[in-house]
């Protein structure tokens, strides 16, 4: 018999999960999945202390949890699996959560959080090898028709097409050497809440130093400090007022060079109803197609933001969808995030007008006809 080492004598063998086998190769990986299959996320700690006194080359291979692009909440669980109650109620009501990943919320918000406190655990732990994650790129499975994109495993730090999700910077943050700032999150620019109730914004940056502003008015700078949680302390409390609400954040390295990140968050202090139709727009893409998007809404007009069932698109005449992507914008079948989803439209080049449906299980369909320019 060939041992690998004969085969390869420059590398090391290495598993994960395998337990019986965990003393056989150079390195092992446990399964460590804190705060999404099983305990939370501030339980990482622990976890990693009983795993480096038990295997002498450790290392942690997967971990981290689904992310639907666009959602968003303003409690999110919190690092102790505790969802507390959004702040309109008199008394404050908090539930405890067992699974996460069953009946979580799928948030942006919650897995930059289970991502911030696993790279301030491994970043601050100098005799820690380090953590490996799950995954880099959402990606196709068959096990799971019922994902907020059917078919989609929702773990990436990008969706399918590679465009950045929010936890994405989290690590960019702590690795990245090109300076950057970025307020948390692009994908949550409709928000609400009662009034006078500040919110908690966090900029992730690996500038030495941040400022951020709020309608024209500094907020005040912070020093970037590794050993801080969240954002490496870089999170300001910031009151929003009622309409357009203009964030910037100005980040400045020891060499004296500067970035900046601006978000516009339009902010309501009354609070939406139950959800009773879908209401459908579009917009002209620069490459020739249409966004057509779905909003679910009230008897008020208001978006109901937190509505979160699924929407099935379709195209009648005039074109095509852009279906079976695994794409926030590439499925016609697709759970609402923060009560909106869009599809992307090919037209068929009739110059016909492009007619298009939008349908759930809570109430009846609506129907668009789009002129085609």
């Amino acid at each position: 018999m060939i041992s690998a080492h004969q085969l390869d004598p420059t590398r090391k063998t290495a598993i994960r999960k395998y337990y019986e086998g965990s003393h056989i190769v150079d390195v092992f990986s446990p399964s460590i999945w804190s705060g999404w299959y099983s305990g939370s996320y501030k339980s990482y700690q622990k976890a990693i202390d009983v795993y480096k006194k038990e295997y002498k080359h450790f290392i942690h291979a997967e971990y981290g949890g689904d992310s639907h692009v666009g959602r968003h909440s303003e409690n999110p669980v919190t690092g102790e699996n505790i969802i507390k109650a959004e702040g309109w109620e008199e008394a404050i009501v908090q539930t405890k959560v067992a699974n996460i990943a069953q009946i979580g919320d799928w948030s942006e918000n919650y897995i930059v959080d289970l991502f911030d406190w696993h790279l301030h655990i491994s970043e601050n732990d100098p005799t820690f090898v380090g953590n490996v994650q799950w995954a880099f790129k959402d990606f196709a499975t068959p096990l799971r028709p019922e994902d907020d994109i059917p078919y989609m495993n929702q773990k990436g730090l990008t969706d399918r097409n590679g465009i950045p999700k929010d936890a994405y910077y989290v690590f960019k943050s702590y690795w990245a050497k090109e300076p950057f700032a970025y307020i948390e999150s692009h994908t949550w620019t409709e928000r609400q809440g009662p009034e006078n109730t500040p919110r908690t914004i966090s900029v992730f940056s690996n500038c030495d130093k941040v400022t951020l502003s709020h309608n024209g008015k500094s907020l005040g700078e912070k020093q970037r400090n590794l050993a801080l949680y969240p954002a490496n302390g870089l999170t300001w409390d910031v009151n929003f007022t009622k309409g357009e609400n203009v964030l910037i954040a100005i980040g400045k390295t020891k060499d004296g060079k500067t970035v900046s990140d601006t978000l516009k968050v339009n902010y309501r202090f009354n609070k939406n109803d139950t959800a009773v139709s879908l209401q459908l727009s579009s917009e002209k893409l620069k490459n020739g197609n249409y966004l057509v998007t779905a909003i679910a809404i009230d008897n008020n007009n208001l978006r109901c933001l937190d509505y979160e069932a699924s929407v099935y698109f379709q195209c009648l005449k005039g074109g095509k969808t852009l279906k079976n992507q695994g794409t926030p914008t590439g499925s016609e079948s697709i759970r609402m995030a923060n009560g909106k989803a869009s599809i992307e439209v090919i037209p068929d080049g009739s110059g016909n007008p492009i007619e298009m449906t939008a349908l759930n299980q809570s109430f009846k369909g609506e129907y668009l006809k789009i002129p085609v320019e």
